[in-house]
């Protein structure tokens, strides 16, 4: 155990720029007191012992604002970050080198009972706010981006982002886990290619004008020959025009400012 612990507290100055020394590091970083007291549940709770771990996760809660039941399994090296809002389930699994954010939840759902809480790969990121739910396995280097709600199984080497969580990023390259803040935006890529398609399709519409004015000048004028034609052909045409010089177009600024992330 002591081994883990000295693990836990060696990778904090890795991952956080702001760990300065080890004493503001000992007493200044609720993740680390939380998995300090976790493993000494998690210990007592091997042995059968009963309440009592119970009892040091509820303190430990108390303290730090992490809850983890004494009955989850966390590999070492692990760092949680602020943690505060931490809640891992009694049957979660956590391997190595796992980076953790506040308000991150790896809990079950429903009332069944056995495995019924993730299991988390090696080096995985998952990143503030994060949920995932069910008995799931999440793979290696896998991150999670921030606010996700993961519901189904991870491979490893992968990004997940979004309501449900969906993969936006496959590569066997190890990431960066510092870099969890550099995610793609996948909804913004899907409005990117809407309205690329809708431009697409306004440029069609202005291509269309010419070609419907000439068809009106080839028509004769007489009103007793064709007038409900005419008069047709002209609320067509002022609509098409209507619509090319009023529809949305991608250097409007509310829409660069989305994309630029200054209008979220």
């Amino acid at each position: 155990m002591l081994k883990t612990l000295r693990a836990d507290f060696n990778i904090i100055f890795d991952r956080d720029p702001a760990a300065r020394n080890w004493l503001e590091v000992l007493f200044c970083y609720p993740g680390l007191q939380a998995l300090v007291l976790h493993r000494l549940a998690h210990w007592l709770y091997v042995l059968g012992i009963p309440f009592i771990p119970r009892l040091i996760s509820h303190i430990a809660r108390f303290l730090t604002g992490i809850e983890i039941h004494p009955g989850a399994t966390i590999g070492k090296s692990v760092f949680i970050d602020h943690g505060m809002g931490v809640v891992i389930g009694e049957t979660a699994i956590i391997g190595d080198f796992a980076l953790i954010y506040q308000g991150v939840t790896l809990g079950g759902t429903g009332k069944e009972s056995g495995k019924r809480h993730p299991t988390v790969g090696e080096n995985v990121v998952v990143g503030a706010g994060a949920k995932v739910l069910g008995n799931l396995l999440i793979g290696n280097n896998v991150r999670i981006g921030a606010g996700s709600v993961v519901l189904r199984d991870v491979p490893s080497d992968c990004t997940v982002v979004g309501i449900p969580g969906r993969i936006v990023y496959r590569s066997g390259v190890r990431v960066n886990p510092l870099e969890h803040g550099s995610l793609p935006d996948s909804e913004a890529v899907v409005i990117r290619s809407l309205l690329d398609r809708i431009e697409s399709l306004e440029q069609q519409v202005k291509s269309l004008i010419p070609q419907a004015s000439a068809t009106l000048t080839s028509v004769p004028n007489s009103p007793s020959a064709f007038p409900t034609l005419n008069q047709t052909s002209n609320v067509a045409v002022a609509e098409k025009t209507q619509v090319a010089t009023t529809a949305c177009q991608l250097t409007d600024k509310a829409i660069q400012e989305f994309f630029d992330g200054s209008g979220i």
